[in-house]
């Protein structure tokens, strides 16, 4: 996806959530067991926050998070600060250096669509505490999918406190056209794309479908599974994990 068009949706959810956040901010968010829509707001601020840091200094913000004021209002916080996110990704060059937890993308660019894909999931927050969640836009969800596997998913397990990832399960997952193969080693998890080997499971759907499934954020019925379901259900316990 293009600088552009992750900064117009930026925008746009960002825009969505303040305005249903309005309706109550005491709201409970199905999703995200004991937080109120209040918790989102002030958590995506303060994400929000935590990137034009990154950006600024170029090094990894410490200590964080600083001590915001109690009575600060999060709605007129999440406003301030999604202003002036979007006035420093849209002014800076993708391409300038700025600290980010990914080795291989230490640039503003990488903030750009991370921010994008963080406003998606944490606007769809804001919206199940009112029965009100609407799709994820097609391209950036594609795009969100690929991030979560490829990004959070992927790469050696060892030091993680599971005893065994998998057994070399195999689970196809295929949000509209695209489509990515997951590998569960015993050690770590491979993401590939499809090879013509057979696959023990499948995760199918609409874009933001799945996407909102790798993340939590939808049940089993807004897709379609297939194959083996303890496969599958191994998957997602290790993507709660890698999403934490």
């Amino acid at each position: 996806m293009e600088t552009e068009r992750f900064l117009a949706l930026l925008r746009t959810d960002g825009d969505l959530l303040a305005d249903v956040a309005r309706r109550e901010l005491d709201a409970e968010v199905p999703p995200c067991p004991g937080w109120r829509v209040r918790d989102v707001v002030n958590h995506t601020a303060e994400v929000y926050e935590h990137k034009l840091a990154c950006i600024e200094l170029k090094a990894k913000p410490e200590p964080w998070p600083p001590q915001w004021p109690a009575d600060r209002d999060p709605l007129d916080w999440f406003a301030d600060a999604q202003g002036r996110l979007l006035a420093v990704l849209t002014s800076t060059d993708p391409q300038t250096p700025a600290y980010t937890w990914w080795p291989d993308n230490q640039t503003v660019g990488f903030w750009v669509r991370r921010m994008a894909q963080e406003t998606a999931v944490h606007r769809v927050d804001v919206q199940s505490a009112f029965d009100a969640v609407t799709q994820v836009d097609a391209e950036l969800a594609v795009d969100g999918v690929d991030e979560v596997l490829t990004l959070m998913l992927a790469g050696d397990w060892s030091d993680e406190p599971v005893e065994r990832v998998g057994d070399g399960e195999r689970i196809e997952v295929k949000p509209g056209g695209q489509r990515w193969v997951v590998i569960l080693n015993a050690n770590s998890i491979e993401v590939a794309s499809p090879d013509g080997a057979a696959v023990d499971g499948t995760v199918r759907g609409a874009p933001s479908d799945v996407l909102l499934w790798l993340w939590g954020r939808a049940g089993d019925d807004a897709v379609d599974l297939g194959g083996d379901l303890a496969a599958i259900r191994l998957l997602r316990e290790r993507l709660a994990w890698a999403t934490n």
